[in-house]
């Protein structure tokens, strides 16, 4: 099967590798498109050490193909969207049976583009931060595929008013389709809030936005982090301070999720999966790349070049 490789010199290169088999509790499936994330960025830049060569990423959509022990071989054939910890950029892929969920007759593209980003985005808005009818929510990343669905998310569940923080005009522009009241630029944070507090903040971007997103809270009010985009330097926390407030931090790890609770996790993503079939949550998937061009694509992600979300063809 044609796959591309990570080589230990940081190049992505094509290669014909043998297919892989499913072990137990596992599918092999055929991959029609496979979706590209900022984890693909951490790998090539290696702040995920991963044995070299290596075939990329996380996420993909296609038809069942053979199953392991234990699957239901009923399956074979049935159209899915998965999470893997690698290969999907490749023409087939082998993956939890658990984390390969039916699409019904929502386009594989459409799937493919849900990834890891709709089971977060769902589970930052209703399993950790518990966003309640009424509430304030300010979302950072605001254009990225997870902050363009956590927005639609939140104001399917009440939210009271949504701000964005996006880092340039273009982005802000992007994100503004997608249900947010407020977007500010990143250079406007925090001022451009004008001490306004919030309930529910979720950043992905770790260092000096994390502490000022932790005056930003309101009284009971959840910080929610899910990454460190900017940096890793640590923030410390002073829990007297906020026990006083009744404010809350989480930390939230989609990927230790499915390896710790995957049957929560796919839960998420049958629930993702039903708001878009029913045309509540909109997957915008804006570029799409061959094969051969990945380095590309996770290069124009790196830049913040990418708006919403973007695909590889792999059939």
């Amino acid at each position: 099967m044609k796959a591309v490789v990570l080589g230990a010199d940081d190049q992505y290169r094509i290669a014909d590798l043998d297919e892989p088999a499913p072990g137990p509790g596992e599918v092999a499936i055929r991959v029609a498109y496979a979706g590209i994330q900022w984890g693909d960025t951490m790998v090539r830049d290696g702040h995920f050490p991963v044995p070299r060569p290596f075939t990329p990423g996380f996420e993909a959509s296609g038809h069942i193909a053979a199953v392991g022990e234990g699957v239901d071989h009923r399956r074979v054939g049935e159209p899915v969207t998965t999470l893997t910890t690698a290969g999907t950029c490749a023409e087939v892929v082998v993956a939890p049976a658990a984390l390969s969920l039916g699409i019904g007759d929502i386009p594989l593209r459409t799937a493919a583009g849900l990834g890891w980003g709709a089971p977060t985005a769902y589970d930052l808005v209703n399993t950790a931060s518990r966003l309640r009818h009424g509430e304030s929510v300010l979302i950072h990343a605001a254009a990225g595929s997870v902050g363009t669905l956590a927005a639609q998310l939140a104001r399917l569940a009440g939210a009271g008013r949504i701000v964005g923080v996006a880092g340039s005009r273009a982005r802000a522009d992007y994100a503004a389709r997608f249900g947010y009241d407020q977007i500010l630029l990143r250079d406007e944070f925090p001022a451009g809030l004008g001490g306004d507090r919030f309930d529910v903040i979720l950043d992905p971007v770790g260092g000096a936005t994390r502490r000022a997103n932790l005056e930003l809270l309101a009284a009971h009010g959840r910080l929610v982090t899910y990454g460190n985009l900017a940096t890793y330097e640590p923030v410390m926390v002073d829990t007297n301070d906020l026990l006083m407030q009744g404010k809350s931090l989480i930390a939230y790890n989609s990927n230790l999720l499915s390896r710790t609770h995957p049957e929560r996790l796919a839960d998420s993503i049958r629930r993702a999966l039903a708001l878009v079939a029913d045309g509540r949550l909109r997957v915008d998937i804006t570029a799409e790349h061959d094969l051969a061009d990945l380095a590309t694509a996770v290069q124009r992600l790196a830049e913040g070049a990418v708006l919403g979300k973007s695909v590889l063809r792999v059939a």
